[in-house]
């Protein structure tokens, strides 16, 4: 069974071990602006957490815009995610 989009972005978030929350999600042009906070007890720095999740999100095919310490917002980073090429689904199990 095939994850969908957002399944698959909420497991590189877990990998990766943050907050998060989708500030938007536009499943039809599978654009996504999440909204990632460090857990309490996580001293790792922001930039580390940030290139982690930007590489899961490139392997996984995933454009990856980053805004570190948004003013506004109540994350420490905002990312906008979008995934507009097709996958070759067709080796898959």
């Amino acid at each position: 069974m095939e994850m969908t989009e957002r399944q698959l972005i909420q497991e590189i978030l877990n990998t990766v071990d943050v907050v998060y929350d989708f500030e938007n999600a536009d499943e039809d042009n599978k654009e996504y602006t999440l909204l990632i906070t460090r857990q309490k007890e996580d001293t790792r720095e922001l930039s580390t957490i940030n290139n982690e999740m930007k590489r899961y999100f490139k392997e996984a095919d995933f454009s990856y815009d980053e805004d570190m310490e948004p003013k506004n917002d109540g994350a420490e980073i905002k990312v906008d995610i979008a995934r507009h090429n097709t996958v070759n689904t067709t080796d898959a199990d």
